[in-house]
């Protein structure tokens, strides 16, 4: 049968990279690029509610409306579709402010295009991406800054323990299966979160869970 295409959406402000970006992607079966855009400002203009991408690759450093503000952008109006940063750079704090701002994870874009379709892949099954970069070492620094403590939060039991499991590489149906609850049930904890810490993503409540000792790494 024939599976669906992954439809992705290319923001960047480098001609070049875009359209490089955007003729390795239409290389491969799986990938459709509905359009590419400029800049934060020329995606507003582009995107149509009535054929939204699944994923957007997106540049941090633009002019007009930067790839923060446009995340925030995309992931309040569009909780739907998955923002992949690409960085130029592997910079801790543009990562972080990234995922901060709803994006489900970032690609250094030095990276080759099987990378690419990968964690196209991985995004649009698991909802986030996290890779070597992100778990270790810049979580870690995350830890460094300042911490909230679970009382104030209100988060119960089950709340916890599946802030836990958002860290693994477990899928939210896999999830539902280890704490023995629906995957209804799942989706009303993690909403329940994104409300309680003001959060948008799987990765965002990791790296929340992670800089507050939430999780355990």
């Amino acid at each position: 049968a024939m599976t669906e295409k992954i439809s992705i959406v290319i923001v960047d402000d480098h001609t070049l990279f875009r359209s490089g970006v955007a003729n390795l992607l239409s290389e491969f079966d799986e990938i459709n690029v509905l359009f590419q855009a400029s800049s934060g400002k020329d995606l507003q203009q582009k995107l149509s509610a009535d054929d939204l991408p699944d994923i957007i690759l997106m540049d941090i450093t633009m002019p007009l409306m930067d790839g923060y503000e446009a995340t925030k952008w995309v992931t309040t109006l569009y909780p739907g579709i998955s923002v992949l940063a690409l960085s130029m750079f592997d910079d801790e704090k543009s990562i972080i402010n990234m995922l901060r701002a709803g994006a489900c994870g970032y690609l250094l874009k030095e990276s080759n295009a099987s990378d690419l379709l990968e964690a196209i892949k991985i995004t649009k099954e698991k909802g986030l991406f996290i890779n070597e970069n992100v778990s270790g070492r810049m979580l870690m620094s995350l830890r460094n800054e300042s911490k909230v403590s679970t009382a104030d939060l209100k988060l119960s039991d089950r709340e916890m323990e599946f802030l836990q499991y958002c860290s693994t590489e477990l899928t939210y149906k896999e999830i539902a299966d280890r704490m023995n609850v629906s995957p209804r049930t799942v989706d009303n904890y993690r909403e329940s979160l994104f409300a309680k810490l003001n959060i948008k993503s799987r990765t965002g409540l990791v790296v929340y869970g992670i800089k507050n000792s939430l999780i355990n790494i």
